[in-house]
């Protein structure tokens, strides 16, 4: 039977951090928090309950999650954020994993709840995700705050069954609030890769994200709720592309003055 080491980062998380490592006590052997300096009960409860403490400053999603498997014991890591927690059937399908351990990784469903609905459709569900893998054979890659484990070429990975347990937004205002940082964020990584974008960009990526997740993920099936979350997290993308133009018109200007000053 294999050991596995779950590694969780958190900050200000003090709402969902216990369900989370309760979640985690039937199937890992033993559990490491890396905390971000939470100013809230983060790291109180997480001494509670008797799990390795780290603290350490946020660099970026991939950089803190990379950070945090350095810390694991054991090879076999399970990687969940303070907000997710495993389910009942998800703990056994482990359970069953840690006896034949025989891919590079595992993929499972993640679950989540939207302003107090559990979702089924709207790119919310099935919404797979490499959580439970080998990390000798891959690493968190991925522009912020977009981070996925990136398994090595030539790596095999299965999907187990059971449900990823994920407190997405519990208001409407959250969603907008945390999607105006995020496509901040999303932007300046775009800007610094040299990625532009043109006068109706911001305009197709909204469109087509709305018609992906609504009609083709069939998020009208999940009603006023899922009409929300598709239009909102279009608008999302329609903010990312339009701060990445705005970034790259603010530097066409700050080089036409450099320009015009030298010429002076």
């Amino acid at each position: 039977m294999v050991k596995i080491s779950a590694v969780v980062i958190a900050f200000n998380e003090e709402e969902f951090i216990g369900r989370c490592i309760e979640s985690l006590k039937e199937v890992a052997d033993e559990i490491i928090v890396v905390d971000s300096y939470s100013t809230d009960s983060t790291p109180d409860i997480c001494r509670s309950l008797n799990v390795k403490l780290v603290q350490h400053p946020f660099e970026g999603y991939a950089e803190q999650k990379n950070f945090a498997t350095s810390l694991a014991t054991y090879p076999v890591v399970l990687s969940l954020d303070a907000d997710e927690a495993l389910s009942e059937e998800l703990k056994s399908s482990i359970l069953k994993v840690k006896e034949d351990f025989r891919y590079d990784g595992y993929y499972f469903n993640r679950r989540n709840n939207y302003c107090g609905k559990w979702m089924s459709h709207s790119r919310l569900y099935p919404d797979r995700h490499l959580r439970l893998f080998n990390t000798a054979r891959g690493k968190w890659v991925g522009p912020n705050p977009h981070d996925s484990f990136q398994l090595n070429k030539g790596c095999k990975a299965s999907w187990i069954k059971g449900d990823l347990l994920h407190w997405n937004y519990k208001s409407f205002e959250e969603h907008t609030d945390k999607l105006n940082r995020f496509s901040t964020i999303a932007a300046e990584e775009y800007f610094k890769a040299g990625r532009k974008a043109g006068c109706f960009t911001a305009h197709f990526h909204f469109a087509w994200n709305f018609f992906r997740s609504f009609i083709l993920s069939r998020g009208f099936l999940d009603g006023y709720y899922g009409y929300t979350y598709c239009m909102i997290t279009a608008f999302g993308s329609f903010l990312k592309y339009a701060k990445l133009r705005r970034l790259w018109l603010l530097k066409k200007q700050s080089d036409s003055r450099k320009n015009n000053e030298k010429g002076s």
